[in-house]
């Protein structure tokens, strides 16, 4: 590809913003499912690592693709330059954009993000099929999936203890499966994704009260970097 002088003054613009982001102070954003601050954990050396990437994408990409190259390329590079932990906290801050408000929560456990998707939004009681407030959720997470192909999802199904132990195991797993089915629908490659249900075994709250069961019947989504 012939690097034209256009092509080169793109380069240094979008080198530039990346290098005021490499200086730019640790942002902070609230979780919309308990209202905590979570703060940034991007790693030195990422916004060096995004400059390279951004020069890279812009030099091998075709006219038509060059925007998308830079931004890839620095996206990329930024991984490589700051970490894994670069490339898992750019995900998560678009995550917590797209899913503000929506009840779901997210936490951060070292370079694996979680969404904790309750089920008030997710499945009708004794149901594995998707509520229609769950698709606009699920919709949110397909796009920053796709952006973020580098990474594997586990979806994990979770129920209360009311009804029998084989009933509950089964409709967790039917709903980790619909869940799988969505996503895999709107463009997430299957070998990303891996379903189970744990039916009542991992309880994240009192059994014995209405608001722990509520808080029991949940999905919830893992994902990490591809190992």
């Amino acid at each position: 590809m012939k690097i034209t002088r256009k092509t080169t003054l793109a380069t240094f613009t979008c080198v530039a913003l990346l290098s005021g982001c490499q200086t730019a102070p640790t942002v902070q954003s609230n979780d919309p499912y308990t209202g905590d601050k979570k703060t940034s954990n991007t790693a030195k050396g990422a916004g060096i690592g995004a400059i390279a990437g951004a020069v890279l994408g812009a030099a091998t990409s075709s006219k038509g693709d060059r925007k998308k190259g830079i931004l890839t390329g620095a996206l990329v590079g930024g991984a490589v330059g700051g970490g894994i932990g670069y490339y898992m906290d750019q995900q998560e801050a678009e995550l917590r954009r797209y899913l503000e408000g929506t009840g779901v929560g997210i936490q951060r456990h070292g370079d694996q993000i979680q969404l904790v998707m309750p089920g008030n939004i997710t499945f009708e009681t004794a149901s594995a099929k998707l509520a229609a407030s769950f698709y606009q959720v699920l919709d949110a997470v397909a796009v920053v999936l796709k952006k973020y192909d580098q990474t594997q999802l586990n979806i994990d199904g979770h129920t209360d203890s009311q009804g029998a132990d084989s009933y509950n195991l089964g409709l967790s797993q039917d709903r980790a499966l619909s869940v799988s089915h969505y996503l895999s629908g709107q463009g997430i490659v299957d070998s990303r994704i891996k379903a189970s249900g744990y039916g009542e075994n991992a309880p994240i709250a009192d059994n014995g009260t209405s608001t722990g069961r509520a808080a029991n019947r949940r999905v919830e989504l893992w994902i990490q970097p591809l190992s």
